[in-house]
């Protein structure tokens, strides 16, 4: 690619802002380049410093195990027929717990026997006595058994997997050391936390910042010189260059108003001089077109006018369908209004005598079908509503309790749930409140749990959760998938269903985002293999207790 190609229809202060934009830029890699540089050494750093670390805790529980091993070897050795093994071994056990351990609780000493079960346990007693031989973590580490295998080992073994930490009371990344004291068929064992690593590379990781940010600055501050540098010698060529094109500039209008040629010797840049010759040629050329160009346009105008009747027709004509098109929306929109009308008195009629029947006969799987059913009806007939009424009703908010609230309605999802085989596991903290208005709490609540019932894997569960997240409220509906949805974003787009088998209008879903969008609700979705999960936000600003902070 030429020169002349890449400043191509180019104005001269657009040049100028490239030259001015090349030195940002460079600048702006220059300085990607040294934190780059700096983040490379940090990562380095950090692995080097991990590995140490684990490598000092791996000797340390190493050492504890086998102090401990030691000192029942030694015991069961001293004391052996003085007392009954049983006796024996359980003030060996109380020994332990007392003896070995951190302050923070996080150091002590568990033992197994080859069966799984539980023989001591200081920090979770109430572990002792089961047997946790198929225990699984969050990971699906089977921990136990895979403890008791290594420890059956030569020398015994290392195992990781995620336990409870005794100083958060949270699930954390833990290494255990383990061996087998084979006399009595223990599995001795301790282990550390791995999380207090990260802490140190956090504080690294700070400092590191504000080193590449002092380098960045000194960076910044060098560039800024070249770039004023540049900018003034750019400033410097460009009063040359621009003098010659107002010259230029100034015949051009002198040649536009009338038939007046350039003067080609007052021109001073051999280039320019070229380009004067160029456009005599053609302003000579656009005069004696010109007068051609008047001869046409005396038949133009009458065209015009010919063209201007036809389009007033045509305009007539779009007038008349689109007063058709109107009233036929409207009476559409009447239909449906009347039609959503007609279905309620109905509809509350069923619901009135099925719990009539249920008060008077009792409840039968054949009337839970029918409630079910009429359940179902009753929140299509509330999404339709909504979504007539939406843009001509303002649903004023209210302080609502949001936990009671939502047992109301997985009450009213109840027999519907039991109809398709499913069962609702709710957990719901107490006492949250939420400002919100409660038709449109009632689309989300419901829409999320007709789709679950709709699409959740038979004979599984419904999983519903209501908690404060700091200053949020988190509301998530969890089933088992049949299939994962393929995109998460369609399934809220209007008329979109993921299985066309299974009935619906496909609105439920965009009425909850229209919803969400409106009231600030962000809304996640997760779905794979296993299961599907909706999440629902609630911000600080739709919470009844929040209060503006100052």
């Amino acid at each position: 690619m030429g020169v002349g190609r890449i400043f191509a229809q180019r104005s001269i202060p657009s040049l100028y802002l490239w030259g001015a934009m090349g030195l940002i830029v460079l600048t702006a890699l220059i300085t990607a380049l040294a934190v780059y540089g700096e983040y490379r050494a940090f990562d380095t750093r950090s692995q080097q410093l991990r590995r140490r670390y684990l490598e000092r805790q791996k000797a340390r529980i190493v050492f504890d195990t086998e102090r401990v091993l030691r000192f029942i070897e030694s015991e069961d050795r001293r004391r052996r027929g003085e007392l009954d093994e049983r006796l024996l071994q359980a003030q060996i056990l109380s020994a332990i717990e007392e003896l070995y351990g951190r302050p923070d609780g996080t150091g002590y000493i568990f033992i197994y026997d080859r069966n799984g079960t539980c023989l001591s346990d200081p920090i979770q007693r109430q572990n002792v006595g089961k047997n946790l031989y198929d225990f699984k973590d969050p990971d699906g580490v089977q921990v136990i058994r895979e403890l008791i295998a290594t420890a059956a080992q030569p020398g015994g073994g290392f195992v990781r997997y995620r336990w409870i930490k005794p100083t958060t009371g949270t699930l954390s990344p833990k290494i255990s050391y383990a061996r087998l004291f084979e006399p009595w068929g223990w599995m001795v064992g301790t282990g550390v936390y791995l999380d207090e690593i990260d802490k140190v590379i956090a504080a690294q990781r700070a400092e590191l910042r504000e080193k590449a940010l002092h380098t960045v600055m000194t960076i910044v501050l060098l560039a800024a010189a070249l770039f004023v540098v540049g900018l003034l010698g750019v400033r410097w060529l460009n009063g040359i260059i621009h003098r010659e094109v107002e010259r230029l500039d100034r015949h051009f209008e002198r040649a536009a108003r009338s038939h007046i040629l350039i003067d080609e010797e007052s021109i001073g840049l051999q280039e320019f001089r070229r380009m004067a010759r160029t456009i005599n040629a053609m302003v000579s050329g656009i005069h004696e077109r010109k007068a051609k160009l008047r001869e046409l346009n005396a038949s133009l105008e009458e065209k015009v006018a010919e063209q201007t009747e036809d389009l007033r027709e045509r305009n007539r004509q779009l007038q008349e369908e689109k007063r058709f098109g109107e009233a036929l929306v409207q009476a559409q929109d009447s239909f449906i209004h009347q039609a959503i009308h007609e279905i309620n008195t109905p509809l509350a009629v069923i619901m009135t005598h099925i719990d009539i029947f249920k008060m008077k006969y009792g409840q039968n799987r054949y009337l839970a079908k029918i409630e079910a059913a009429s359940k179902m009806i009753a929140t299509i007939y509330d999404d339709l509503s909504y979504m007539v009424k939406k843009n001509r009703l303002d649903y004023p908010k209210g302080e609502i309790d949001f936990s009671e609230f939502l047992r109301e309605r997985i009450r009213f999802f109840h027999e519907i749930a039991q109809g398709n085989r499913l069962s609702i596991d709710a957990r719901i903290e107490e006492g949250i409140t939420l400002r919100f208005s409660d038709v449109e709490l009632q689309r989300i609540i419901d829409n999320n749990l007709s789709n679950a019932v709709k699409y959740a894997r038979a004979e599984s569960y419904i999983g519903i959760s209501l908690r404060r997240c700091g200053e949020e409220i988190v509301l998530e509906f969890m089933t088992s998938s049949r299939q994962p949805i393929a995109d998460t974003r369609k399934i809220f787009d209007a008329f979109h269903r993921e299985d066309v088998a299974v009935e619906g209008f496909g609105l439920g879903l965009q009425i909850v985002q229209s919803i969400c969008r409106k009231n600030g609700v962000e809304v996640a979705v997760e779905s794979d293999e296993t299961r599907t999960l909706f999440r629902y936000r609630f911000t600080a600003e739709e919470r009844a207790d929040a209060r503006p902070v100052a």
